[in-house]
């Protein structure tokens, strides 16, 4: 903006100068040929003045009056005065000797008067030796031109006073010049800060610095514009502002969505992703972001689909299974993105992990499968030997008798499978509200061991306690521990071999505590130590069922340790046995009950 004030100030005293250059030579001019006329009209006037009195030839042909007659009218005047007579003789000479001048009858201005006519003429005198100014007019008698006389002056006065018009004027044009500069510097700067400043701030717009403004107060056509750039950065300030909110609740919902959102532009490249994409695919954003779908996406079908969406501009739906980095079922959606001229500039991708929906899906069928295939054992027992009663088994006293205490077992059997069933579904809704108090776990252990003495017994088992001094008492609902501990410890009779060993541990932590249950059985395979807190999952069906267990005990003791706040994990070789650690806090909030 320097260079602009510079130029302009240039500019204006350019401008400035010119006129005044050309003003200054106009009125030169017109001053100097004003001040030649004037004195033209001087010198003819007293030429006429002396032809008229000098006409009388008594007086033009005696040199003594004529001298005289000379003298006197030219006594008010410096003029130098000249007379001739016809012949071109030098009569009269008001500054040289006549006799010793030439004959003048060959000059211009004698050429003419003698002729009748007044000349003016302007040349060097060699006699003189300077520019001289010459004014001759015809002296007439009796309508006969018998001479002329020439008045004539030095221009060596009138070149003074000329050239100092010229310096007067170069002077005033100088002061005038710097004056100039002054005001056009001064206007230059009021032309150009207004726009200065509305540079500075169109340009801290373009940087971002939205809440810059123009300071100015005037009201022409430079404030209009200055208003209207303050209402441009305010409007910018406020637009951006709701776009900077509104992108950040956008990064916001897609950064925290557990659906995977991918924007494809119609060249095919991805341009979008959000976090929950990368844990889908496997793929970090960088990665992602710029390559073409079917590079990024490592899966023919998604990308299949992402085609045919981009080619015919239809939604489309689908459930696609990929298997890297896992394997995973997911709710493909897919929709054209229209902008608002109504081009179709690419495809909004929405992944939804439905495995573990499909997982639970399997599972309640397996459940309604398990729990059918459970109920149908009892009731096809109870139904089959009640048949056989009423054939006429009931009359033979042992048979009946018999066939009774098999139905009571069966019946046992099925009111066991009923209870654990709608355990597990009141523990699953968290309906079961926990007594929170001080429990003494060895008391409890102690109780389970006297409750299950008999099934100890009867397979030659040996169960080992903590020792006295390890009584752990932790804040927690006593009857969800000992539910857990039992289950835990028939469990591992009904899966120990005649003549093995179960071992309780505790280990208190302070802020929580470890329950441990060993065991010598049948151990579970690796491959299927993920599965056992299934319901209805068996290691060995065939001992389970015939032992009684309902296959939901497990699952049972997870969702109570997960109530409890605390953890259940296995440890399990197939052949030496299996070791089950419950952690649990040793202080459960009664706002968590």
């Amino acid at each position: 903006m320097t260079r602009f004030r510079l130029k302009l100030t240039l500019t204006i005293l350019g401008l400035i100068s010119v006129i005044l250059i050309l003003m200054g030579i106009f009125f030169a001019k017109v001053l100097e040929r004003s001040y030649i006329q004037t004195l033209t009209d001087l010198l003819r006037k007293e030429a006429l003045l002396i032809s008229e009195a000098v006409h009388a030839p008594e007086i033009f042909y005696n040199p003594d009056a004529l001298l005289k007659r000379v003298e006197f009218f030219s006594e008010s005047v410096e003029a130098r005065v000249t007379i001739i007579d016809q012949a071109g003789s030098v009569l009269i000479d008001t500054n040289t000797d006549p006799d010793q001048m030439e004959n003048h009858a060959d000059r211009p201005e004698f050429r003419r008067a003698l002729e009748g006519k007044t000349e003016v003429s302007r040349r060097y005198s060699e006699t003189l030796e300077y520019d001289m100014m010459y004014v001759a007019v015809p002296v007439h008698h009796d309508g006969k031109v018998i001479g002329a006389v020439r008045s004539a002056m030095s221009m060596e006065g009138i070149a003074r006073a000329i050239h100092q018009m010229w310096y007067s004027l170069g002077t005033g044009l100088l002061i005038t010049l710097v004056v100039g500069s002054l005001v056009s510097a001064r206007i230059s700067h009021g032309i150009t800060r207004p726009i200065e400043e509305i540079t500075r701030v169109a340009r801290n717009i373009t940087q971002r610095q939205y809440e810059s403004r123009v300071k100015l107060k005037a009201r022409d056509e430079i404030g209009q514009l200055a208003g209207a750039i303050n209402f441009m950065a305010s409007s910018l300030e406020q637009q951006m502002y709701e776009i900077s909110e509104n992108q950040q609740r956008l990064t916001g919902v897609l950064t925290n969505m557990t659906s995977g959102v991918m924007f494809v532009t119609e060249n095919r490249r991805i341009m979008l992703v959000n976090p929950a994409i990368e844990n889908m695919l496997g793929t970090r954003q960088r990665d992602l972001v710029g390559r073409l779908h079917i590079e990024a996406g490592r899966n023919f079908g998604l990308s299949q689909f992402i085609d045919r969406c981009i080619d015919s501009g239809e939604r489309v739906r689908e459930e696609v299974h990929i298997y890297y980095p896992q394997e995973r079922i997911l709710d493909v959606n897919i929709a054209p993105y229209i902008n608002s001229k109504g081009e179709h500039r690419g495809v909004v991708v929405v992944l939804h992990d439905i495995t573990e929906i499909r997982r639970l899906e399997k599972m309640r069928s397996e459940f309604v499968a398990n729990v059918s295939h459970e109920l149908r054992t009892p009731i096809t027992s109870i139904k089959g030997f009640t048949e056989t009663l009423l054939d006429g088994a009931m009359y033979d006293e042992e048979t009946a008798r018999h066939f009774l205490q098999i139905i009571s077992d069966e019946s046992d059997r099925l009111y066991r499978l009923i209870t654990d069933i709608l355990d597990l579904s009141k523990i699953e809704q968290k309906k079961i509200s926990l007594k929170v108090t001080d429990v003494h776990v060895r008391e409890i252990i102690e109780e389970i061991a006297s409750l299950l003495q008999e099934q100890l017994q009867r397979k030659q088992l040996v169960l080992t306690l903590p020792e006295e001094t390890e009584d752990v008492v932790i804040q927690s609902d006593k009857d969800a521990i000992r539910q857990i501990i039992l289950n835990l410890v028939a469990n591992a009779i009904a899966y120990t071999p005649e003549g093995g060993r179960i071992e309780l541990t505790l280990d208190n932590r302070g802020s929580s505590i470890d329950l441990k249950v060993s065991d010598t059985g049948i151990g579970i395979p690796e491959k299927e130590i993920s599965r056992i807190f299934e319901r209805f999952y068996r290691v060995d069906k065939a001992r389970s069922r015939d032992s009684g267990g309902t296959g939901l005990g497990l699952a049972i003791v997870k969702h109570l340790v997960e109530n409890l706040r605390g953890r259940i994990s296995v440890e399990s070789k197939e052949g030496v046995g299996s070791v089950f650690t419950v952690t649990l806090p040793s202080r459960l909030e009664r706002s968590d009950s």
